[in-house]
């Protein structure tokens, strides 16, 4: 079984939402892409925009399913990942049950009661510690492969290579691996979590 086919997933619906300016929309064409072109599966993306380009609001809606995809608007999100307050207020009662919300942490504040299926991620601090805070959606994506199962390393990695500016290669390549390197921490830590609750329950 090739590693594609390990990430291959009947369907799924995902609502990336930030304001202009953070690379929301470049977020979704890279995930779009690497899903077709890396996994070999069907993707589709529809992009909004509020009043303004930048500083508005704007989301990527992005369907990437293992059959055709007959509606690509997404009215339900299995995944939602949030870099702006307002994307937040706005979509989160739109989430399905029991579907994953990912949220760069300094940036929203999520409502209580929201932890089983909550991953956050200070992204842009992140970013801004590489040198440019413009790269936030690519430590995000980083982030977003780490603690879901929904694309590969490998095709996203090509896919970020090949949709970012020249020259920003190496510097979104870090970017990435810095996001990926986060979530897996995370997970580590859930695991550990899990694994002291199951021992003091016995």
């Amino acid at each position: 079984m090739t590693d594609s086919q390990n990430y291959k997933q009947r369907k799924k619906e995902i609502i990336i939402t930030g304001f202009g300016g953070q690379g929301i929309i470049l977020a979704g064409i890279i995930l779009g892409k690497a899903a077709a072109i890396g996994e070999h599966m069907e993707s589709t993306l529809v992009q909004s925009y509020g009043p303004e380009s930048r500083g508005g609001s704007c989301n990527a809606q992005v369907v990437i399913s293992d059959e055709i995809i007959h509606y690509p608007y997404v009215n339900q999100p299995d995944i939602l990942v949030c870099m702006s307050q307002s994307g937040y207020d706005k979509l989160i009662k739109q989430m399905k049950q029991r579907g994953t919300l990912i949220i760069d942490k300094d940036l929203v504040r999520p409502s209580p009661g929201l932890k089983d299926d909550l991953f956050s991620i200070p992204a842009t601090r992140m970013a801004e510690e590489l040198g440019r805070v413009m790269i936030a959606n690519i430590v995000m994506l980083g982030f977003f492969t780490a603690v879901t199962d929904v694309i590969s390393m490998n095709s996203i990695q090509k896919a970020i290579v090949e949709s970012v500016p020249k020259g920003t290669e190496e510097l979104n390549s870090n970017a990435f691996k810095k996001g990926h390197d986060y979530g897996l921490a995370t997970l580590k830590g859930r695991q550990k979590k899990a694994t002291g609750q199951a021992g003091a329950i016995s």
